[in-house]
């Protein structure tokens, strides 16, 4: 076996001094198997061994200078700097292995075209691709593309376009628009797409059902109030003038006085004195007095009683109804407003509030012959026994929620039950205890209230 001698060149150049050694252990491939070795890429090294020290070498020598060891053809692109140094030294190394390096390092790319290698910057390189892409598209654009015109019937022309650009049926050279005085789209697209574009219309240009909604809101109101009251008192007189007296100097007469003022005056002696118990029912309705005394008018008494007994029921019934289309939320408002005034820094302002019965809600029309609906129902009434510097509170019922609901069925929404118990007791003290006669010496007040609120919704599929 022959034994190949190391080889040892020196080369001189202009920006520095490039010691190029190149070994080999083995014979030097053939012309066609270089050529197989330059097709397969930079990546793939040779078995060619080169030791190589620049020291401010020029990069353009440089790769030259590599070409020629490896026996490739090489183009170096203008957007290479033609100034650029390459400070290297490596041992042993395969020569394309050697170019690898200097093209990584100097953020340089390189393009294999069968036995040519072409020498780039990455920013060259990536425009270059970018323009192939760019005339590609304005030559399928030129060739392929046609203008589509479709007038909606039914669905939003608006809707419809944002919903093809949203889901990406249109392709990257199409376009769509949208004149919206006719509600018309058009569409300009390769056939095949707009193929399926009108497919993706039809199915969405259709009439909706709508679906009408009725609420019933019942609130009842009872309320039941009992109540006794009591008023009595009595009026004495020890005077010589009646006939009688104590019998002693002093003291010789006297007057003990108790009566309820408004039974009227007794025949003799004070006509208006305290009451002894005076618990008498707040807007009674009905009373009876009874008023004894002794001719003379030496000792009287007055009783009166009186009493209330009240039964209450109220039944309020709204009835709002509505019709909307699926998907659509719908309102429907039944009142008035209250004008709040106010004042600040010396201005007066006027606002609105609603004191109304308000329906909101959007329902949903399933493929099992179901509503799904979003509701939101308020029922605001003025309450003037609560108003603030005029103006009047709102008693608010609301609810909120979302159901689902077979076609024609009424369902309950929700409901609210309040009931108040009220136990008033007025007496003496130690005196309301006697038994027997302890009414004579209390009121009672009982009163009872309460209040029933049901929320009624029934949906129709109008198709």
């Amino acid at each position: 076996m022959k034994k190949m001698r190391l080889w040892v060149v020196t080369v001189a150049m202009a920006l520095g001094a490039t010691l190029v050694t190149v070994g080999a252990q083995q014979p030097a491939p053939a012309s066609g198997q270089a050529a197989d070795q330059t097709a397969q890429g930079l990546k793939q090294y040779s078995k060619t061994l080169i030791d190589v020290d620049y020291q401010a070498a020029n990069l353009r020598t440089v790769l030259r200078t590599l070409a020629e060891i490896g026996g490739i053809n090489l183009v170096i692109d203008p957007s290479v700097p033609a100034v650029a140094p390459v400070d290297l030294k490596l041992t042993q190394v395969p020569w394309d292995q050697v170019m690898d390096v200097i093209l990584r390092s100097a953020q340089l790319t390189y393009e294999l075209e069968g036995p040519v290698l072409r020498v780039l910057t990455r920013e060259a390189m990536t425009k270059e691709k970018q323009s192939e892409v760019d005339q590609k598209k304005a030559t399928r654009q030129a060739a392929d593309l046609i203008t589509s015109r479709v007038r909606l019937n039914y669905a939003n022309a608006a809707e419809v376009k944002k919903l093809l650009e949203t889901a990406r049926l249109i392709s990257s050279e199409g376009t769509v628009d949208v004149d919206e005085r006719t509600n018309m789209l058009i569409i300009k697209d390769s056939p095949r797409v707009l193929a399926d574009l009108q497919d993706v219309i039809s199915e969405l240009d259709r009439p909706e059902p709508q679906v009408e909604i009725e609420a019933k809101i019942m609130q009842t109101n009872r309320d039941t109030a009992k109540a006794l009251g009591v008023q009595w008192g009595l009026n004495g007189r020890v005077a010589p003038d009646l006939g009688n007296t104590t019998g002693a100097a002093f003291p010789n007469n006297g007057t003990l006085t108790g009566r309820v003022s408004d039974q009227g005056p007794v025949t003799q002696g004070p006509t208006k004195a305290a009451t002894a118990v005076n618990l008498p029912v707040t807007g009674a309705t009905s009373a009876l007095g009874i008023s004894m005394g002794a001719i003379n008018g030496a000792f009287g008494i007055d009783v009166a009683i009186t009493a209330l007994e009240r039964q209450g029921k109220v039944k309020i019934l709204s009835t709002p109804r509505v019709t909307t289309q699926n998907n659509k939320q719908a309102e429907v408002t039944q009142g008035f407003q209250i004008p709040i005034q106010t004042t600040q820094n010396n201005t007066v302002s006027v606002t609105f509030k609603d004191a109304a019965l308000k329906l909101l809600v959007t329902p949903q029309i399933t493929g099992a012959n179901t509503v799904i609906m979003k509701i939101i129902l308020e029922n605001g009434q003025p309450d003037f026994s609560r108003a603030v510097n005029g103006n009047p509170s709102i008693n608010t019922q609301r609810a909120e929620t979302q159901v689902q609901v077979a076609d024609g069925v009424m369902t309950v929404i929700g409901g609210i039950i309040q009931s108040t118990d009220t136990n008033n007791v007025d007496s003496t003290p130690g005196l309301s205890s006697i038994p027997i006669f302890s009414w004579l010496f209390k009121r009672t007040d009982t009163r009872s209230e309460s209040q029933e609120l049901m929320i009624f919704i029934t949906p129709r599929i109008i198709r």
